[in-house]
């Protein structure tokens, strides 16, 4: 039975969407393979590591069906990888093997039996869905999810938090040292929705989101959130567990306001990140009325000192941060100028863009 014809381009692009997910070596040897399952005309392609599943559905010329059977999704795609994107790709399955054809070069491919794929049990029910464009939510998943926890103990934190309520949906993501804020409006009004997706799952939506016109769907349930991007569907547990009150982190009444050029002050930051070690990654801030001193020195008492002439009125300053956490937000906005609010040198510090209210990144002192 011919499973599929299509071009080399066209069956790469939809594998590529599901196999993200997908790992190399798995302690459950199904999990490396993708689920084709064939009905009529419509093809549909499913990964799953058990915490997330994606499925791709797709028109393909073949056999109308109906047919499933799994196959190794990375071997797949790595023979797929070495083929001419005008190459014309037909799968046939025959018995417990599907052999790829295309031009002279024939493969052979062991299978495993559908029934025996794991796909994720969905929720019996969900919220009201919404719509966010996908451009706008790659923008917002830029802005915050740099600050997100990497295998911290407190599980609540290896992710981003969703808030969607009313018109406006809000990202927070924290590590305990600094917190990043986004958010957008919505062109639908909905109930307060409050969920927290895990690291894999973001970095995977950030791979799938793309520049281009239209929209994703999202849905949420008590433990569990689906995802609708074009002919994708993703379904993912939620992490358990309740986030931090993120509003109580951002500070209000800092006295000492001051607006800078972004990449002035990111090309300083960069130079004097050359003397930081790994170990220690350490800046000194030195703020007085129209002037701003980066500094960094390191164990073998080597130091970089830059001085950046701003306008400023406020106190005298010495303040010490960690340089990549400075690096990280100014290199995930793209606006000319950046405000820093200070209150001393023990506080946090608080740094937005001029004239744009959804973007807030908070970050915590150092000792130096």
């Amino acid at each position: 039975m011919i499973v599929l014809q299509a071009t080399q381009e066209r069956l790469m692009a939809a594998l590529q969407a599901v196999c993200g997910i997908v790992e190399r070596r798995h302690t459950v040897p199904i999990l490396a393979n993708v689920l084709l399952r064939r009905d009529g005309a419509t093809l549909q392609m499913t990964t799953s590591d058990l915490e997330i599943q994606i499925r791709c559905t797709t028109d393909f010329d073949g056999d109308p069906g109906p047919l499933a059977t799994t196959v190794g999704a990375r071997k797949l795609l790595d023979i797929l990888r070495t083929l001419s994107p005008q190459h014309n790709v037909a799968l046939d399955a025959s018995g417990a093997r599907l052999v790829l054809k295309a031009g002279k070069s024939r493969f052979t491919l062991q299978t495993l039996p559908a029934e025996d794929f794991p796909q994720v049990q969905e929720a019996p029910a969900y919220g009201p869905s919404f719509a966010v464009p996908q451009k706008v939510l790659k923008r917002l998943l830029a802005q915050v999810s740099f600050a997100m926890a990497v295998q911290d103990i407190r599980y609540y934190l290896n992710g981003i938090l969703f808030v969607a309520e009313g018109r406006r949906l809000t990202l927070v993501a924290t590590d305990g040292h600094r917190l990043a804020l986004a958010s957008a409006e919505l062109d639908v009004e909905v109930p307060r929705q409050e969920v927290i997706l895990a690291r894999k799952t973001v970095l995977e939506l950030q791979r799938l989101l793309t520049e281009q016109d239209g929209t994703i769907e999202m849905r949420f349930a008590t433990n569990q959130a689906k995802l609708t991007l074009g002919a994708l569907e993703f379904v993912t547990k939620l992490v358990e567990g309740k986030f931090p009150d993120y509003q109580r982190v951002i500070p209000t009444a800092h006295r000492n306001v001051v607006v800078l050029g972004r990449a002035p002050l990111q090309a300083a930051l960069q130079r004097a990140a050359i003397m930081t070690s790994d170990k220690f990654k350490g800046v000194r801030l030195h703020l007085e009325p129209g002037l701003l001193q980066v500094a960094a020195n390191n164990a073998e008492q080597e130091e970089a000192v830059d001085e950046l002439d701003i306008e400023y009125t406020g106190d005298v300053i010495d303040i010490g941060f960690n340089v990549q956490y400075l690096l990280d937000v100014l290199g995930a906005v793209s606006a000319e100028h950046v405000r820093i609010e200070l209150q001393d040198g023990n506080a946090s510090a608080l740094i937005t863009v001029p004239g744009d209210e959804h973007f807030k990144y908070v970050v915590m002192p150092m000792r130096i």
